[in-house]
């Protein structure tokens, strides 16, 4: 099956945040205080999701009120944090938006990625991926990490739907 094929079907968007939805660093300041930087054109492709009555969902391992702050200014569906198995999140995402596996998009970029890249029926790596994360993907994109590899997709998605706003 080619990726238009996989991507024609999909109705639930998932995204990693570190190393997808960023660049990947993390940064501290000197009281601990953590700051990550998003890529303006992801979250307006994001909107555009959500705009075209798609869902979208956030699985991360890690906790943050930064994520959640950006999750609701994208339109995110579902915030998932501390998601140290994200294949048991993906069964509850499964779930609650009653889809299958082939009706799930999922873009990540290291190896607690992989239980979902397994299923998912457009499953997304990042140029900057580990090899075993690019070996489980149908598509790799072009652009990278915090900078547009999201806005990528999300055309791909859309233009292949013909949901791409005129």
């Amino acid at each position: 099956m080619d990726i238009r094929e996989r991507a024609a079907g999909i109705k639930l968007l998932i995204l990693d945040v570190d190393g997808v939805m960023t660049d990947g660093r993390i940064i501290y300041d000197n009281y601990g205080d953590e700051f990550k930087a998003f890529d303006v054109q992801d979250g307006y492709g994001l909107t555009l999701w959500w705009r075209a009555g798609l869902k979208s969902a956030i699985v991360t391992a890690k906790k943050s009120r930064i994520v959640s702050r950006r999750g609701k200014t994208c339109h995110i569906t579902k915030v998932f944090m501390n998601a140290k198995d994200k294949g048991a999140v993906y069964e509850k995402l499964l779930k609650i938006f009653k889809i299958t596996d082939a009706e799930a998009c999922f873009i990540g970029d290291d190896l607690i990625d992989m239980p979902i890249m397994k299923r998912a029926g457009l499953a997304v790596a990042v140029p900057y991926s580990r090899p075993e994360v690019k070996a489980a993907a149908h598509y790799v994109t072009q652009a990278g990490s915090g900078r547009g590899a999201i806005r990528e997709l999300i055309e791909l998605i859309l233009k292949t739907q013909g949901k791409w706003p005129e």
